[in-house]
């Protein structure tokens, strides 16, 4: 926690909540739209995510280039992952297809 002027306190994940929105790269199957900021509403903790990849834009494809990451890790280990474990308890949850997810323009 920060205490900023003596009244406000925040957490590290309320001062760097990053893009509201990112579209991250899908390969051949196109462009991935994520809500960031309603993952991090829904999640409530940044870790989930940034314990396999750090706040960075591009750090995805980044690990990836660089052997650090499997391809198609994030979206099935994680994103996929969730998706299915919410759903299976019975909450609303996010996709759990490829199609669903992944834009062709």
């Amino acid at each position: 926690m920060l205490v900023i002027a003596g009244a406000v306190t925040l957490s590290i994940a309320e001062q760097n909540k990053g893009a509201k929105d990112i579209e991250l790269y899908g390969g051949k199957r196109g462009k991935v739209p994520f809500p960031h900021h309603s993952h991090q509403e829904k999640l409530g903790n940044c870790d989930v995510c940034h314990t396999v990849f750090e706040q960075k834009t591009g750090i995805i494809e980044e690990l990836k280039a660089q052997g650090k990451l499997e391809k198609k890790y994030v979206m099935n280990k994680l994103c996929t992952k969730c998706h299915k474990e919410k759903q299976k308890a019975g909450e609303k949850s996010g996709p759990t297809t490829c199609s669903k997810c992944h834009i062709k323009k």
